[in-house]
């Protein structure tokens, strides 16, 4: 798992009994997420908007008004918002689809989207330009992370190794670092992700049908499932 260790933990769990207990769980996270002690100003804010359970966890820290509502990308950030204390509204699935939900919407402005040093979409920039004043700032940073060495030693080994990888930015670490030899059975939350997993010698790549946790669990079962017939291997990494 390359994630965040919470948030591995978390698709971990939403994985049927069978996967987990058909493959060894390895952690090596690729990025660590470090909140910035900055000041947030939301005086004149009407509404924060959260791309990532990160960015909750780090507005919390940093305790960010709760009275303003909360729109969000996801699920998972939802939850984490209310479970922090703000009124989140789940807008989308995707940054794409929380933008075409708030300009739909037409919430109060103007909005503040907490987020981190690097993120995709420009949806502040955006929904500025469609009419919708939003600003940004930046809360926490994404530190990359070299393979683990549990993660380096299962490389080396001869059972397949099953890699979900969930931005483009953590693919391309794990292209960059991967020096091993057992067969690789890559998971790709996007065709940009994928990309920079194409230099490396994969026995399968898969990329999920939509970017979002429960697509990328379909494709995890189904690698550990081709996997399990592999000749010789009566598990996997």
């Amino acid at each position: 798992m390359t994630r965040p260790r919470a948030a591995s933990d978390r698709f971990v769990a939403q994985l049927p009994a069978r996967v987990r207990t058909a493959v060894k769980i390895i952690h090596s996270p690729l990025l660590e997420i470090r909140p910035l002690a900055v000041p947030v100003e939301t005086g004149d804010v009407a509404g924060v908007i959260f791309s990532s359970a990160n960015g909750v966890n780090a507005a919390a820290l940093m305790d960010v008004d709760r009275d303003l509502p909360a729109y969000c990308v996801g699920p998972a950030t939802t939850v984490a918002a209310k479970a922090a204390g703000w009124d989140a509204q789940m807008m989308g699935a995707t940054a794409q689809e929380l933008m075409a939900g708030l300009l739909s919407l037409r919430p109060q402005s103007p909005l503040l989207h907490l987020r981190g040093e690097y993120s995709r979409g420009n949806v502040a920039e955006q929904l500025t330009s469609s009419g919708l004043t939003t600003r940004e700032q930046v809360i926490y940073q994404q530190h990359l992370l070299p393979l683990s060495d549990a993660a380096s030693l299962a490389a080396e080994g001869k059972q397949p190794v099953i890699v979900p990888l969930f931005s483009p930015r953590t693919a391309r670490q794990f292209a960059d670092g991967w020096a091993g030899s057992a067969p690789l059975w890559l998971a790709a939350i996007s065709e940009t992700a994928a990309e920079p997993l194409k230099t490396l010698a994969f026995e399968r790549l898969r990329i999920a049908r939509a970017p979002n946790p429960d697509k990328m669990q379909k494709v995890v079962k189904k690698l550990v499932k081709h996997a399990m017939r592999v000749e010789g291997a009566p598990g996997a990494d």
